[in-house]
């Protein structure tokens, strides 16, 4: 008895660390830089749009609600404008040929799509493994907030923080130090 009690604790202490190792970044933390290529080919980062809100989310051509949504938050980066906010949508867990066709489709929305290859080096560091999964980002750089597994209901919830984060001011550059 006393041995199976400890192969269950250790079993559980296992399952705790596998956890914590890939723990997604939530509220306050400095969200993984890394972001994909956008349509020219260009490395794109979180810290390339700091100063502006930022709308991460990930999505696939074979998720009903993320074609749905990608329209959204297309108008609302087009309502709200590119100085202060950059939605950006990452593949995940599609097939290249379906997202190419979706991007060209899409090609007149104001939002950065990128594609995240088999090997997840986008969605893994944000701990992604259901879609959608979206994070917003502050003008600080820190993660705001990270929605997992949502739908049209919580649309309004979401419009509303992004708003709130776009009265913020954005922060200041440093001074230059004096000579």
């Amino acid at each position: 008895m006393k041995k199976r009690i400890a192969q269950i604790a250790l079993a559980m202490l296992a399952l705790l660390l596998v956890t914590v190792c890939q723990a997604r970044p939530g509220p306050g933390d400095v969200p993984p830089d890394f972001l994909g290529r956008d349509r020219n080919g260009h490395d794109l980062h979180v810290s390339d749009l700091r100063g502006k809100v930022v709308i991460v989310t990930f999505w696939a051509t074979w998720c009903g609600y993320c074609m749905k949504e990608l329209p959204v938050l297309a108008a609302l980066q087009k309502m709200k404008g590119s100085n202060d906010l950059a939605v950006v949508g990452v593949s995940h867990n599609d097939d290249l040929e379906a997202f190419k066709k979706a991007r060209h489709n899409w090609r007149s929305l104001d939002v950065i799509l990128t594609y995240d290859a088999k090997d997840h080096l986008i969605s893994k560091p944000y701990g992604v493994n259901t879609i959608p999964h979206m994070v917003i980002i502050g003008r600080d750089g820190r993660i705001d907030d990270v929605y997992v597994g949502y739908d049209e209901s919580m649309l309004d919830q979401i419009l509303a923080e992004v708003d709130e984060l776009l009265k913020q001011p954005a922060p200041q550059a440093p001074a230059a130090a004096a000579p």
